[in-house]
């Protein structure tokens, strides 16, 4: 498990290197974390910068060799920024099936682009073994001390920015971001916890006792869809009694994503409109008074399907 001490020690760190990003009212009692506004289009960029600049604090990153990691989506491009940055070599393994857009991507922001395997399991047993053999700083998407308590660094903005807030509200994949949220607010606010049927991880963990493979479906699997739970995740939410676990449907996630343009034009990837969806839903419902904060955690998507289609005249 991570500390709140451990979020405080990352953004001292990561100060400089990401950005605060603001807090929107979008309600009389509902604000939006607008960390779609972070670089790289996500919150990804949190953990990427303090994971390497920790490692660099502890002189294990060889400026030669760099970091690897494994993921064709957000985390890889957030190590691969991160990377560039600093001022060492990225090096990011995918699957061979990875649509060519965020493999281009992944080059824009310099890495080195590895296509490896029918599944990302192979791409990441690949990147783990040229951490191995090169000696490379070996960056997680989610399941990394620094990674979680860089990415709980946007709770300590929240209270900064709202100090009576009451609730919080998060999307999760492998759960990253939710064990460092819930080690940054250490019971100053509650967590709701959401998640697509497609892709229960955290649900499944906990009615099993302990992280399980789900099977991985629906609108949001290319960010939330991680096949199990991380230990540092699990172990987080098994020690938060008043943890909220929700499931949202695809149906309700593309309805909450299209609100989310259509009233306050935030362009938001599936995935990120799944925290937003328990409110739409009706799945949660605050209490009166209730001050909820929704993260919105990354943006890139294709903004051609925000909007339907206009009609023929």
């Amino acid at each position: 498990m991570i500390t709140r001490d451990d979020v405080l020690a990352a953004q001292h760190r990561t100060a400089g290197h990401v950005r605060r990003t603001p807090l929107l009212q979008v309600g009389a009692t509902s604000w939006v974390k607008a960390e779609f506004l972070q670089h790289t289009g996500s919150f990804k960029a949190r953990g990427a910068f303090n994971r390497q600049l920790a490692a660099a604090e502890r002189g294990e990153l060889d400026p030669a060799v760099g970091v690897v990691a494994a993921s064709g989506g957000n985390a890889g491009m957030a190590h691969a920024f991160a990377a560039r940055s600093i001022g060492v070599p990225a090096t990011v393994f995918v699957p061979e099936p990875t649509p060519a857009v965020k493999v281009d991507r992944l080059h824009a922001y310099g890495a080195d682009v590895r296509l490896v395997g029918a599944e990302y399991a192979e791409a990441y047993a690949a990147a783990v073994d040229f951490a191995d053999a090169r000696g490379a700083v070996f960056c997680h998407a989610y399941d990394q001390p620094e990674i979680a308590a860089g990415a709980g660094v946007l709770a300590e903005e929240v209270l900064a920015d709202l100090p009576d807030a009451d609730t919080v509200v998060v999307a999760v994949g492998g759960g990253g971001l939710l064990a460092g949220v819930l080690a940054a607010l250490d019971g100053r606010a509650r967590v709701v916890a959401v998640e697509p049927v497609g892709a229960p991880t955290l649900h499944a963990a906990l009615a099993a006792g302990e992280p399980v493979d789900v099977e991985v479906s629906g609108v949001a699997k290319d960010s939330l869809g991680a096949r199990r739970i991380g230990a540092i995740a699990f172990a987080a939410a098994q020690a938060t009694p008043d943890l909220v676990s929700l499931l949202v449907t695809d149906e309700e996630i593309v309805a909450a994503r299209a609100e989310l343009w259509s009233e306050a034009r935030i362009a938001s990837e599936h995935g990120a409109a799944t925290a937003w969806a328990a409110l739409t839903s009706g799945r949660f419902v605050p209490a009166p008074g209730e001050r909820v904060v929704t993260v919105v955690c990354g943006a890139n998507t294709d903004p051609a399907t925000l909007a339907p289609a206009p009609a023929e005249p």
